[in-house]
């Protein structure tokens, strides 16, 4: 049976339909003046102001007991009155990502940012079916239908990164488009970088691996605290090249970098000597620790070439790395098409082209192209022996799209993940030639609306998802952010097992409750035992409550001697399965970490989804709430759940 909680919160109107306390707080008539404070004194008074503004000196021992959430969001404003100036986010997100709400599924399992927004991908549509606003709110029982042809498709290519990041090659005006707005974006110079489109973070990482100089320059050190495949797909290709691999080491429990160790890795006496490549995430995506700048320029300094992975990073958090000052050698960032919807994408890798010269010479897969949809649809209707025909079965071979199909509902009211799938030429063309002439007509009129829908000028194109994130200001979505990871992580700790010793229900990794620590929280689910909860089963279980969770595994933790027996408890062994470059099964390394549930919140977040994920966590405090869900499961003839 669904918690009572998390009926009144999935109830909670956000289109201006009904009265909402949630509505009621935003875009205030006006600003009383604020007190000028330093920025050292918010940091330092934030972490107390959470403690004793949020639930003071209460624990919740049962689900039901939980405020409502009206009743929270309420104290959550007094606490954080300033979160007040972020309504332009909740506008946004009516208007522009109005499926969010309509689905009422929590995204919380992935970060990043869309190029387009969801209003831009259905503005085509019939103009029966209104876009969510204060004024014309959306009708909830009338989903909005699902675009079947894409912006824009993925064409894989086979060369050499060196040649590519020197010289270029071609592009359409599509992806000449993208390019340029993302390096805006990002505010990276067309002079100083170059940037190539690669098809997903492993790609990338993959493929500067393989270019990479290592039999010279000889080390890779890395900085994870979790368990990544594209550096473990970087780890084995420099490997193969005869690389040493190193790791930073966490300290436990706050698992802040170990500062020590890894400073005498990056330090040497010859620092003129090449070293490597310095792989530095900025903050960790499961943690939510944040790094400082600092060691880039340390590794700079003796002689490591540094890679910047912003993959985790917010959609602001650029404006704050100082690009100009910092000049990393690489980056690596990635976008998805639609937020929330299908979270297939790309990933871009810049280097500096003052040093794209020390790649070597190979072939290397994993660099893609993008490719309008006009070449992807249209060609295949012309007749027989034209030259557009030809152009396009010369893409056959190694060009696919990506098509956001629609959701199907499941026999537990939610909607299934999107996922991407990818229709081989040969496939679109069946099935454009068993379409009728006024079919093919109406096919061509919306890609025609597409085309016009993102191209504007020639040489630009309308990122609406970017735009929106421009607009807001890193001041904004970083503000917005803190407020709720941090009432997540509080409200989180509140929660204790009745009937015991003080036996917490949840523990979390790495920071808590800090002005400066990222939209990301890793954290476990303890029984009344204090034995831990297998976080594939939390996920499953929140995948049925519509709550989208990740899992993962953290390494390379570093026990002070007063931590051994804490040690002994808490880390886990396990040997995992990987795969080599050709996507062959290999055996994996033998880890020590710990698994973890991790949560992560994009900008578009709001107090609904984090109450929502609190009122589930809580449903644990009922002893049987595991076997209560099996039975559960199997009566509804579904599988039981396997873990």
């Amino acid at each position: 049976m669904q918690s009572l909680c998390l009926k009144e919160v999935s109830q909670v109107c956000l289109h201006g339909c009904c009265s909402s306390p949630f509505l009621g707080v935003h875009e205030p008539q006006s600003k009383a003046a604020k007190p000028t404070s330093t920025s050292s004194a918010c940091r330092r008074d934030f972490a107390s102001k959470t403690a004793s503004s949020i639930f003071p000196n209460t624990q919740f021992t049962n689900h039901e007991s939980l405020p409502s959430v009206q009743q929270s969001f309420a104290e959550f404003i007094k606490a954080y009155p300033q979160f007040s100036d972020t309504y332009k986010v909740d506008q946004i997100r009516a208007q522009e990502y109005f499926h969010l709400s309509l689905s009422n599924h929590t995204c919380l399992d992935y970060l990043g940012i869309g190029l387009f927004s969801y209003s831009q991908l259905q503005k085509h549509e019939s103009p029966t079916y209104g876009i969510a606003s204060s004024s014309f709110p959306v009708p909830p029982q009338s989903p909005p239908p699902i675009l079947h042809i894409p912006f824009f498709g993925v064409s894989c290519k086979t060369g050499n990164l060196k040649t590519h990041l020197l010289h270029g090659g071609p592009a359409s005006e599509l992806e000449s488009a993208i390019r340029k707005r993302i390096m805006t974006f990002l505010h990276i110079s067309e002079n100083d970088y170059s940037m190539v489109f690669t098809a997903n973070k492993t790609s990338a990482f993959k493929l500067l691996a393989e270019s990479y100089p290592f039999q010279s320059n000889t080390k890779l050190l890395t900085v994870y605290d979790y368990e990544s495949e594209a550096t473990e797909a970087m780890t084995y290709c420099s490997e193969k090249k005869g690389a040493r691999v190193m790791s930073a080491e966490f300290s436990w429990p706050r698992l802040r970098i170990q500062s020590s160790n890894l400073r005498k890795m990056i330090v040497s006496k010859e620092k003129k000597k090449k070293k490597g490549l310095f792989v530095f995430p900025l903050h960790s995506r499961m943690t939510g620790a944040r790094y400082p700048f600092l060691w880039m320029s340390i590794a700079q300094e003796n002689g490591w070439h540094v890679l910047i992975d912003a993959c985790a990073l917010g959609p602001k958090d650029m404006d704050s790395f100082g690009l100009s000052l910092f000049r990393p050698d690489f980056l690596i960032c990635s976008f998805y098409k639609i937020f929330g919807e299908n979270p297939s994408g790309f990933a871009c890798l810049f280097a500096k082209k003052s040093i794209a010269s020390v790649f070597e010479t190979s072939t290397s897969s994993g660099m893609v192209g993008l490719i309008p949809a006009e070449k992807l649809f249209r060609s295949v209707t012309e007749s027989p022996g034209t030259d557009s025909e030809t152009e396009v079965d010369q893409l056959a071979t190694t060009s696919s799209i990506s098509v956001p199909l629609p959701a199907q509902a499941s026999q537990s009211g939610r909607f299934e993940e999107v996922k991407t799938y990818e229709i081989q030429h040969s496939e679109i063309t069946e099935k454009m030639k068993g379409l009728e002439t006024s079919e093919i007509s109406e096919s061509e009129k919306v890609i025609d609306i597409i085309q016009e829908g993102i191209l504007k000028d020639k040489g630009e194109i309308e990122c609406r998802g970017v735009d929106q994130v421009d607009s807001l200001g890193l001041v904004t979505i970083s503000n917005r952010a803190r407020c709720l990871i941090n009432w997540l992580v509080n409200a989180l700790l509140k929660l204790q097992h009745p009937n015991t010793k003080g036996i917490p229900l949840v523990r979390i990794y790495g920071p808590k409750i800090k002005f400066d620590r990222g939209p990301a929280i890793a954290f476990n689910v303890f029984d009344w035992k204090g034995e831990k909860i297998e976080p594939v089963l939390v996920q499953k279980l929140a995948d049925r409550s519509n709550i989208s969770l990740s899992y993962g595994f953290l390494h390379h933790i570093w026990f002070a001697d007063k931590y051994q027996e804490e040690k002994d408890k808490v880390i886990e062994r396990r040997s995992t399965e990987a795969k080599d470059t050709d996507g062959n099964k290999r055996k994996g390394r033998n880890g020590m970490g710990i698994a973890v549930v991790t949560a992560a919140l994009g900008f578009l977040a709001n107090f609904q989804d984090i109450y929502k994920l609190w009122a589930f966590v809580a449903q644990f405090l009922d002893a049987d709430f595991v076997e209560k869900e099996r039975w559960r499961y199997t009566a509804l003839n579904q599988k039981t759940i396997e873990v």
